[in-house]
């Protein structure tokens, strides 16, 4: 489950970072979510992290998810405290509230994927004696 998550979630943020590329209302400098070069190659590179960690250590993608979600949370707190209204967070990527409280969310998210997936799978009893 743990690989699977870590593919989906990949994916999500290899498409995320393409996406800060091209003029749109969502994601980019002028979009909803404020990000700028730095901030489009982060999201490439958690999603390229993440994708490789799946296909080569699959074993690892829980913890994979867990390390991002804490990343997410410290990089929220950050936002909210150092630059409440937007602007370029220690002096490396652009972003605005919005970025903040999606920060909550993918830092929640992550953790409980994380957490979810690296407990064991729970054996089916088929019911009939050994």
């Amino acid at each position: 489950m743990a690989k699977k998550l870590a593919v989906l979630f990949g994916i999500v943020f290899v498409l995320v970072g393409i996406l800060g590329f091209i003029p749109n209302p969502l994601v980019g400098s002028a979009g909803l979510f404020q990000t700028d070069v730095l901030h489009n190659i982060v999201h490439l590179l958690i999603g390229v992290v993440l994708l490789i960690v799946a296909m080569s250590a699959p074993e690892k993608s829980s913890l994979w998810l867990k390390v991002f979600g804490v990343i997410y949370l410290l990089l929220a707190v950050l936002g909210f405290i150092l630059i409440p209204s937007g602007g370029m967070l220690l002096g490396l990527v652009l972003m605005n509230t919005a970025d903040h409280w999606l920060h909550v969310v993918l830092g929640v998210v992550l953790l409980i994927a994380g957490v979810v997936s690296s407990k064991p799978a729970m054996a089916v009893s088929s019911g009939m004696p050994m």
